[in-house]
C-alpha cells in the first residue's frame, strides 16, 4: 500500500512541471497522512486544473464520510471491477505528485521505514481516482492512490508501489475520451527500476502528528 507520502517541491516547479493552472497556495509536506487534503491534477474542460482533494476515497453512494479511511489506495489488479472504483476510473481520474512516499519493512522487533524517490530527484506522478459526495447539505471531494507490484528493486521493501505514470501515461490517464478500462489498467505496470531508490528514514514519520524536515533526511545523514 501507500500510507505516507511527501510534497515539498515549490508549487510552481510543480505547475511548470505538470502544465496545471492552481490558484492556490501550498506549504511543504513531510508526512503526508490519509484523510488530509491533498493536491491532485484534473482534466477540465481540455486544461489540467490542481485541486486539493480529500486523501481517501468516499464514493458517491456512500452513507458515511468515514468509508474513506478504507480507500486510500485501490489495487491496480482489481480497479475496474470495484463498486467504489470502476466508475471514477471510466471518467473521474487524476493525478497526484509527490516527490516521495514511504514503506516500512520489519527488521528484528521494529518496522523501519524507507523514503523513496525518483533517481533523478524529480516528482513522481501517481495515478489517482477521485469521485464527489454530497449528503445532508455538505459536500467532499476525496482521492484515492492507485497501487500496483513492486518492481525489482523496492520489492527489497515492499510488495506493492505506488502506480506512477511517465508523461505520455499522464497524457492518456487524463485524456476524457479514454474509458475502455483494459487500457487504463494497462498503464499501471511497476515503474522502472531504475528510475527510483530509497534510503532509511527516521521512524518520526511513524506518527501522522510529525510534520518536520528531519522526516525526509536519511537515516545515516551526518
Amino acid at each position: 500500500m501507500c500510507g505516507r507520502f511527501s510534497l515539498i517541491t515549490d508549487v510552481y516547479a510543480l505547475m511548470q512541471q505538470y502544465d496545471f493552472e492552481f490558484a492556490g497556495e501550498l506549504a511543504p509536506r513531510y508526512n503526508i497522512a490519509p484523510g488530509t487534503d491533498i493536491l491532485a491534477i484534473v482534466n477540465r474542460n481540455g486544461k489540467r486544473v490542481g485541486m486539493e482533494f480529500r486523501w481517501g476515497l468516499i464514493p458517491f453512494w456512500a452513507n458515511d464520510e468515514k468509508i474513506g479511511y478504507k480507500m486510500i489506495n485501490a489495487r491496480s489488479e482489481s480497479v475496474h471491477e470495484k463498486p467504489s472504483f470502476k466508475h471514477p476510473l471510466k471518467t473521474r481520474r487524476c493525478l497526484i505528485p509527490a516527490d516521495g512516499y514511504f514503506e516500512w519493512k520489519r527488521e528484528g522487533k521494529i518496522k523501519q521505514p524507507y523514503r523513496f524517490v525518483s533517481s533523478d530527484d524529480t516528482p513522481f506522478a501517481f495515478a489517482g481516482l477521485f469521485d464527489r459526495w454530497d449528503k445532508d447539505g455538505k459536500t467532499i471531494f476525496s482521492c484515492t492512490i492507485i497501487t500496483t507490484a513492486a518492481n525489482e528493486k523496492t520489492g527489497a521493501i515492499h510488495d506493492r508501489m505506488p502506480a506512477i505514470l511517465e508523461p505520455e501515461q499522464q497524457e492518456i490517464w487524463l485524456d476524457p475520451s479514454v474509458n475502455d478500462p483494459l487500457e487504463l489498467t494497462s498503464l499501471l505496470a511497476p515503474y522502472p527500476s531504475e528510475k527510483v531508490d530509497f534510503y532509511e528514514v527516521s521512524t518520526l514519520v511513524n506518527s501522522a502528528r510529525n510534520e518536520d524536515k528531519q522526516i525526509i533526511v536519511p537515516l545515516n545523514s551526518k
